[in-house]
């Protein structure tokens, strides 16, 4: 049973049509012409159409346009008296189901119309599979069963069908962007631009130009106009990673942007209009740097209007099987290889471990096992960088607790004694330690010594460290 739109200028036509479909529970509705059947497809859903071919004020292949703009996955059903190849390759060609030549037998109308509504049931089912498909894709990777991570994917799903500007907080590695990007995937600016930008690898000069565009001659090297990503991204999603980092001149114009939909490129005074959904995200407490006067507390209150927390994975150690598995048939998928198993006493190895550099980490340790273990299950041995985890209490790490250990008591020093360049040093070192543990990645080791990106730049030149750049 189905709801059927009949089409046709002729009276005794519609009514032998009708009385027909009826006969099978469908339910009729009756239009005389192509203006009618277009105001019948507006207010109404329907399952199949029968249209005649010619009628006084328009066609079958008008009614064909009609209907595919309110509903693509309706199917249509040709009736004309004058059958030619042309038209019934040009209505197949355009779309329609099938094609019937006046007169016809009423079990093959009826025959036709159960068809045509199994077919538009079948492409309905189809979309709405390859939506749903769409949902999982973005949120594939945002795995988890603990309470914690039920809550992110909840409020995901909740905002996703907002605007509202969402801060997406958690350590690096957590997977920041792959919320921002699921948030995005779910909305309805799903088909529109989503673009990426992170905010501690540019200068201050270059971060304006790269968000809000630049006119010609705006600084040096400026030699022609150029888009900013607020305008590259216009009516989709600019997803900022790392917003903490940004300078007051930049935070300034970001507020602009959100407030009143204004964009000003540098060197310019005249102001563009754009539509954008603005995700942020950062490692740092932007609360506390508000309280520190380093960011904005009208900006933070602008970006904060649904807040996501993301916790670390040591936080989280009964998500780690599951997000072993789920890792391991991707890369396993990527570098062309069969599914490996990984061992009980593997995954409680690896439960034992902090991950610092949480998902993120624990996806090279499993890629780097597969490459370098031939082994079908991999065993803890297939995971020498990860260790039980041996770590100070943060509070024996704050100044002023009497728990630092010196290399010698204060009554030793010598008479000698530089303690600036003996700090210099210190710090020196746990720098170049710091970035070793990295490997080279400037934008970790901030996080790991509680810098700023430009921070940590400036005394990567103080010392004369070279850094290999994020």
């Amino acid at each position: 049973m189905g709801r059927i739109l009949v089409v046709d200028d002729e009276p005794n036509m519609r009514r032998i049509l009708a009385s027909n479909l009826r006969l099978d529970k469908h339910q009729v509705t009756e239009a005389v012409g192509v203006e009618e059947a277009r105001r019948s497809l507006a207010t109404n859903d329907f399952d199949a159409v029968f249209t005649d071919q010619r009628m006084p004020d328009g066609d079958g292949l008008e009614v064909l346009a009609a209907t595919r703009e309110a509903d693509p996955t309706v199917a249509v059903v040709f009736l004309t008296a004058v059958a030619s190849i042309e038209l019934a390759v040009e209505s197949m060609r355009q779309g329609a189901f099938d094609f019937l030549t006046k007169p016809f037998q009423p079990e093959v109308i009826r025959a036709t119309a159960r068809r045509a509504c199994e077919n538009t049931n079948l492409r309905r089912e189809n979309v709405l599979l390859k939506d749903t498909v769409v949902r999982l894709e973005g949120t594939s990777e945002i795995y988890g069963e603990s309470p914690a991570m039920l809550d992110v994917r909840e409020k995901i799903a909740r905002v996703a069908a907002t605007n509202a500007t969402v801060l997406i907080t958690g350590e690096t590695g957590t997977g920041k962007e792959l919320v921002a990007r699921a948030i995005h995937r779910n909305s309805a600016r799903a088909n529109k631009p989503f673009i990426a930008l992170n905010c501690a690898a540019f200068t201050e000069t270059l971060l304006e130009s790269e968000l809000f565009g630049h006119e010609k001659g705006a600084f040096t090297g400026a030699d022609r106009p150029r888009q900013g990503l607020f305008e590259a991204a216009h009516e989709g999603t600019l997803f900022l990673d790392e917003a903490g980092e940004m300078s007051p001149a930049a935070q300034a114009k970001l507020l602009r942007v959100l407030v009143d939909g204004q964009v000003l490129r540098v060197g310019s005074t005249k102001a563009r209009i754009v539509e954008v959904r603005v995700l942020v995200a950062t490692h740092r407490d932007l609360q506390q740097r508000v309280k520190e006067g380093s960011f904005r507390e009208d900006l933070y209150y602008r970006l904060a209007v649904v807040p996501i927390h993301i916790p670390p994975l040591r936080e989280r150690r009964e998500d780690i099987p599951g997000i072993c598995e789920l890792l391991s048939r991707q890369v396993a998928a990527e570098l062309g290889m069969r599914v490996r198993t990984i061992r009980p006493d593997t995954i409680q190895h690896l439960q034992d471990y902090s991950f610092p550099g949480n998902i993120r980490e624990l996806r090279n340790l499993i890629e780097r096992a597969y490459i370098l273990s031939s082994a079908e299950e991999l065993g803890p041995e297939s995971f020498p960088v990860a260790r039980p985890t041996e770590s100070v209490p943060a509070q024996d790490l704050k100044p002023g607790n009497g728990k630092v250990s010196l290399p010698v008591a204060p009554n030793q020093l010598p008479p000698s004694f530089d303690l600036s360049a003996f700090l210099d040093a210190t710090e020196k070192e746990l720098i170049v330690k710091t970035l070793a543990t990295t490997k080279g990645a400037q934008a970790e080791a901030a996080r790991r010594l509680g810098l700023s990106r430009s921070a940590l730049a400036y005394k990567l030149t103080k010392y004369g460290i070279r850094g290999t750049s994020d």
